[in-house]
């Protein structure tokens, strides 16, 4: 006989970002999607300029508060080496942690379905924090 396997109710579910980050722990990045001439006009990118330390005119990487993944220069295809020099940066930096926003699903125009496999790898990293449904 098959026996089922159940994950026990008392284990902690991984945490996921919430829909509006407003303030951020010395500790924690604001991941956003921006464009590569590092123009933050308008969404995430706009919060990250205006609260988390984003420099106009970066367009990837660290900056303050802050880690720009670009999002704008294609299809998803080119958002994914962005995304995995992301992770091995946070893997890098086990210190801090990095809270991951819809990149792409806003101004970009891509959907969860077409972004959230980039992410796959990041499930396995404790210091990134992803959407839900990711």
């Amino acid at each position: 006989m098959e026996q089922k396997r159940t994950i026990p109710e008392f284990l902690p579910s991984k945490r996921t970002t919430s829909e509006r980050i407003t303030s951020l722990e010395p500790n924690e990045i604001f991941v956003f999607g921006s464009n590569l001439k590092g123009m933050h006009g308008g969404g995430a990118a706009y919060i990250a300029y205006r609260k988390f330390g984003a420099i106009m005119g970066q367009g990837v990487g660290l900056q303050g508060q802050s880690y720009a993944i670009p999002t704008m220069q294609g299809g998803v295809e080119t958002i994914r080496p962005y995304v995995d020099e992301f992770i091995w940066f946070a893997k890098q930096h086990p210190e801090l942690t990095f809270l991951v926003t819809r990149i792409g699903c806003g101004i970009a125009g891509f959907t969860d379905d077409e972004i959230s496999p980039l992410f796959a790898e990041a499930h396995g990293v404790e210091n990134i924090v992803l959407p839900p449904n990711w």
